[in-house]
């Protein structure tokens, strides 16, 4: 299942990504246009834009939460969503790419020398060159995952 998300959305795409969900984010006015995106990638449009058209032939959630922490469970409980915890972090949160695992020796150069020395494992973003590992992050993720009961 893939997502499109209205503007107004931008920190739950960034979560749903975390979460492992292939999520674009569409920051535009043109209606014309994303619902044009939306067909050419067969993708969901989430929004809150209650006035937004409903054109036949593609899925639209509307969503009422306003607050990250309580829109994270709504999409997950409207589309019947569970977690996979084993896709968390297998996303860019910067372009929507999926990660690929880098050979340490390849980073060190790109990432702090304290992260390079404390961390074993790396993963990249081919699109956007930005590299990712397990740091003070997750922690911070699984503990917001918690309070939302996920």
């Amino acid at each position: 299942m893939k997502f499109l998300l209205t503007r107004e959305l931008g920190r739950l795409a960034k979560w749903l990504r975390i979460l492992g969900f292939d999520t674009d984010y569409y920051n535009q006015d043109n209606i014309s246009t994303l619902v044009i995106q939306a067909l050419r990638d067969n993708r969901i449009i989430i929004t809150r834009n209650s006035r937004l058209p409903k054109p036949t032939g593609i899925g639209i959630v509307l969503i009422t939460s306003e607050k990250i922490k309580q829109q994270v469970p709504e999409v997950l409980g409207l589309l019947k969503l569970k977690l996979d915890f084993s896709r968390m972090f297998t996303r860019c949160i910067i372009c929507n790419r999926e990660l690929a695992a880098i050979e340490k020796a390849k980073v060190k150069d790109k990432v702090p020398e304290y992260v390079f020395n404390t961390q074993e494992e790396f993963v990249a973003c081919a699109q956007c060159k930005r590299i990712y590992w397990q740091g003070t992050h997750w922690g911070n993720v699984t503990k917001t995952l918690e309070e939302i009961k996920l």
